[in-house]
């Protein structure tokens, strides 16, 4: 990007030496007439003037046609220019993304673990609800926990592209 940046510089710096170039040579092209000058002398001037100027013109036009072409390869390196800020501010956004994406498997692998312990627990409260319901049940005329069949915990899963939240019954 900075040698395209050099490139353009490089090129106006050009293209501002042709134009320098060119205003020298409109000036000299114009013929001055002093007071002092003879009638002889304007005579001869106006004439290499005139013996000068096609070759003065088709030199200009040389000059003109050599700006056009810079100006043309200056527009070139900036659409390129352009092209490669784009990229490069896509390249930063994926960068992010993935740094994003990294930080969110390690939550969705923390939660996983987790909701496997929570099984595990769950399980463990299930067994020991198993064997303590009889006897709760002689005692107190009632369940000692219910609702296990609809508990479940949060699973997290992917197919590569989209993460999905579910809940997995335990």
């Amino acid at each position: 990007m900075e040698q395209t940046q050099a490139e353009i510089a490089a090129l106006n710096s050009q293209i501002q030496i042709l134009l320098e170039e060119r205003a020298a040579l409109t000036i000299k092209n114009n013929v001055i007439s002093g007071e002092n000058d003879s009638p002889q002398a304007m005579v001869e001037a106006y004439r290499r003037q005139a013996r000068e100027n096609a070759q003065l013109s088709v030199e200009l036009q040389g000059i003109d046609a050599a700006i056009a072409a810079l100006e043309g390869k200056i527009k070139q390196k900036q659409g390129k220019l352009v092209r490669s800020q784009g990229e490069s501010k896509q390249l930063i956004q994926q960068q992010q993304l993935e740094e994003a994406k990294e930080v969110a498997q390690v939550h969705a692998e923390r939660i996983n673990q987790l909701a496997s312990e929570l099984a595990a627990e769950v399980r463990f409260l299930k067994a020991c609800a198993n064997q303590l319901s009889p006897m709760y049940w002689q005692i107190y005329y009632k369940p000692f926990i219910t609702g296990f069949k609809t508990i479940s915990v949060p699973y997290v899963r992917s197919d590569g592209e989209v993460w999905t939240i579910v809940n997995r019954i335990v």
